[in-house]
């Protein structure tokens, strides 16, 4: 798919909104999330249930690093000129699929099966 310098240049914009979002929440984690200060939690549940939330924030942000480096590839794939194009069967990805998800890699068809398989198996 040979998209015209103009539309390559809309999905980049995108990708940088999201990988500049994704940076700034992983900033505030830092800033905000990573101060549990045990002399702050009255009592062991208050200290459990924080805890347990900043273990969950931890993970929504080992999501987002994933999401991160899918951002990254779809900008490689831009400037190589592989952007738009199923990982799976090669065919070329729908616009609106694109356009909804910048950074996917897989065409609508694939992502069903992949999906499907996870399901079956997972």
């Amino acid at each position: 798919m040979a998209f015209p310098k103009s539309e390559l240049q809309r999905f980049k914009s995108l990708l940088h909104e999201k990988r500049a979002q994704i940076l700034h929440n992983a900033q505030s984690t830092l800033a905000e999330d990573m101060a549990l200060d045990a002399n702050d939690l009255p009592d062991e549940m208050d200290l459990a249930s924080s805890e347990y939330l900043q273990s969950f924030t931890f993970r929504l942000r080992g999501r987002e690093k994933v999401f991160l480096e899918k951002i990254e590839r779809a900008l490689q794939k831009i400037d190589t000129a592989e952007f738009g194009l199923c990982e799976e069967c090669g065919e070329e990805i729908a616009v609106k699929r694109l356009e909804a998800r910048p950074e996917t890699n897989l065409c609508i068809r694939c992502k069903e099966d992949q999906e499907r398989a996870e399901k079956d198996y997972g």
